[in-house]
């Protein structure tokens, strides 16, 4: 017999169905957002453009997110894990120093490369926006340069490489890319942001004090 707390199966059913359908259109809002984002910059777009881009209601917008600052953060949000993740699974199959290096810097262009609009949105457009997106930039930064710092910190225990101030030496790795990354989106130079990735692997090798082998000198 069913116990008198136990919900209906229909009952279970249909809460279910109703999440996933609240989740479905959280994530269609968020794709929208970008979209008007991107197109009108963070000071024009409105909530009405963001309710048209994604064909549901002002009020369904305002359900998930209670402003435009909100929508924004919540974009960033998205974006930051998945960035975090994609590095996280680079760094975890890298064999060494320079090879963790290589891969974390390949995910962070390939993944701006690919996402153009995506890296606009908050290495330039954010600029506009207010002291909470200002933030939260700094926090996923600061989330970055940790995971590279941690590496960098075995990398020491290793012998690896010299010592050396290894969240100073993240965030200065993180703050060179992130001019390049910006520098490509305002003036479109270089013509494709991965052309940048062999030079800029040289410098922040040679920063770390990463030797490089033979064929590392050829890239």
């Amino acid at each position: 017999m069913r116990g008198h707390d136990s919900p209906a199966p229909e009952v279970a059913t249909s809460t279910g169905a109703l999440q996933l359908r609240a989740r479905e259109r959280r994530e269609r809002i968020l794709d929208a957002a970008l979209q008007v984002f991107t197109r009108r910059g963070y000071r024009e777009a409105t909530m009405d453009d963001v309710a048209i881009a994604a064909r549901t209601s002002k009020g369904g917008v305002y359900f998930h997110f209670p402003g435009k600052e909100a929508l924004f953060l919540a974009l960033l949000d998205r974006s930051a894990q998945l960035l975090l993740r994609r590095t996280n699974e680079a760094l975890a199959t890298a064999p060494d120093p320079a090879g963790k290096l290589d891969a974390a810097l390949d995910v962070i262009l390939r993944l701006f490369s690919e996402h153009h609009a995506l890296a606009r949105l908050f290495l330039v457009e954010a600029l506009a926006a207010g002291p909470a997106v200002h933030h939260a930039l700094i926090e996923v930064r600061y989330r970055f340069a940790t995971l590279i710092a941690s590496e960098l910190e075995r990398a020491q225990e290793q012998g690896a490489i010299p010592p050396l101030d290894a969240h100073l030496a993240a965030t200065a790795c993180f703050g060179a890319v992130y001019e390049v990354v910006t520098q490509w989106l305002l003036s479109g130079q270089p013509a494709e942001l991965t052309q940048a990735a062999p030079e800029l692997r040289r410098l922040l090798r040679r920063m770390l004090g990463i030797p490089e082998s033979p064929e590392n000198r050829k890239t």
